[in-house]
């Protein structure tokens, strides 16, 4: 079903209400989310990009009901990943000789995934533009590494929206489409944990295009991504949000993560917790179980976080799985500027603190020198040094 955004602007896309996971088993979604797809209808009718293969077959469907298959003059696909052109090759079957406008790498991208079907590329790079008629043109930027090699975003003049790809996205469902019919607090947090889970490692780059796309002058009055809400109330709002994160970003907070055995490195993150809210009372402090909580909810507070206490205690010479899966996930997110401490129990060989300081190191943290090492359960004066291990990462 079309719903109008502006002018001869529609969303054409997917509401995925029951979809519970993304990118096999390593994206949580707790409001689903949305496939959005975009038809302008000017002289020239543009799709931009489709929906995920599950819903393509309704997708298409609901094309030719609303326009016609056949008044599809121009094809965007602004990236080439399954959620964006499932629906593609169900699409070309019915009208194989429509242009599509992607980049280069998304050439190569198409036809990896659906193979060599002789489908018509026209390839485009940052300022290349297409006439769609009424005065009205597209303008294509390319958003290398925002997050895959092939991403673009698309601006159409005259009505001024950018669709922007997947910047500016949040897997999050929203029945009213906008931003502000959305509950703002929800938001923010599905905003924010899009950007510190799926494009916080290529940070560099969404500074470099934030600044290409202000030296371009091009107004926005409405910023239109690949997933979420449409942003038409204060549409610059959520790019001030992406500057904002991509700058090292950091709240005052500490946030303790472990995970336990028989309840003594537990013990130990907690007094590290007590011990950040006695010396630091305005800093605001999480504690989580990495076995048992969600891990996207745990790496967009670490992406919050000034500072990370992990705890793990010896098992095998090594560390438990589940921290050893977390701090490997904090190292693929690429923080920057973090503090880190390490801390847990053993009962015979203990290596599990020197193995944590190495891998948060390895993983970009700033390691300081204290540490909780206890031999089977923290006694008093262990749990007392937290004291200084929580002052070392306020400091």
């Amino acid at each position: 079903m079309k719903r109008e955004i502006k002018g001869n602007v529609s969303w054409v896309g997917y509401v995925d209400w029951e979809l519970q996971k993304f990118h096999g088993d390593d994206y949580s979604i707790m409001n689903g989310s949305s496939q959005n797809a975009y038809l302008i209808e000017e002289e020239k009718t543009v799709l931009i990009d489709t929906v995920w293969t599950p819903h393509g077959n309704e997708f298409v469907n609901n094309l030719r009901e609303e326009i016609g298959l056949d008044k599809i003059d121009v094809i965007v696909m602004n990236h080439g990943e399954a959620d964006h052109s499932g629906a593609l090759p169900e699409l070309m079957r019915e009208i194989p000789d429509t242009p599509i406008y992607c980049t280069a790498n998304a050439v190569k991208s198409l036809e990896g995934q659906y193979g060599k079907n002789g489908w018509n590329f026209k390839t485009v790079k940052t300022g290349d533009s297409v006439d769609i008629g009424n005065g009205k043109k597209l303008i294509f930027v390319e958003m290398k590494m925002l997050h895959w090699p092939d991403s673009m975003a698309t601006y159409l003049t005259g009505d001024n929206v950018l669709f922007s790809n997947d910047a500016f996205g949040q897997h999050f469902a929203a029945g009213g489409l906008f931003n502000d019919t959305a509950d703002r607090c929800l938001l923010e947090k599905e905003a924010m944990k899009y950007y510190a889970n799926i494009l916080n490692p290529f940070s560099s780059f969404v500074t470099r295009k934030l600044d290409e796309i202000n030296s371009l002058g091009l107004p926005i009055d409405i910023i239109a991504p690949s997933h979420g809400v449409i942003w038409r109330e204060d549409p610059l709002s959520i790019v001030g949000k992406y500057a904002e994160w991509a700058d090292e970003y950091q709240e005052d907070q500490v946030t303790v993560i472990y995970d336990t055995m028989w309840e003594g490195t537990a013990a130990i993150a907690h007094e590290i917790a007590g011990a950040v809210s006695r010396i630091s009372p305005g800093t605001e402090v999480k504690v989580f179980n990495c076995s048992k909580a969600d891990k996207n909810e745990i790496m967009t507070e670490v992406f919050k976080s000034k500072a990370v206490a992990v705890g793990s205690p010896t098992v095998g010479n090594d560390i438990l799985t589940s921290v050893s899966s977390t701090v490997h996930f904090m190292k693929s997110l690429k923080f920057q500027n973090k503090k880190a401490a390490a801390f847990g129990c053993y009962g015979w060989s203990g290596e599990s603190v020197k193995i944590l300081k190495e891998k948060l190191t390895d993983a970009g943290f700033r390691v300081v020198d204290e540490s909780i090492r206890s031999m089977w359960k923290p006694n008093d004066e262990e749990l007392a040094s937290a004291e200084s291990l929580a002052k070392a990462l306020l400091s």
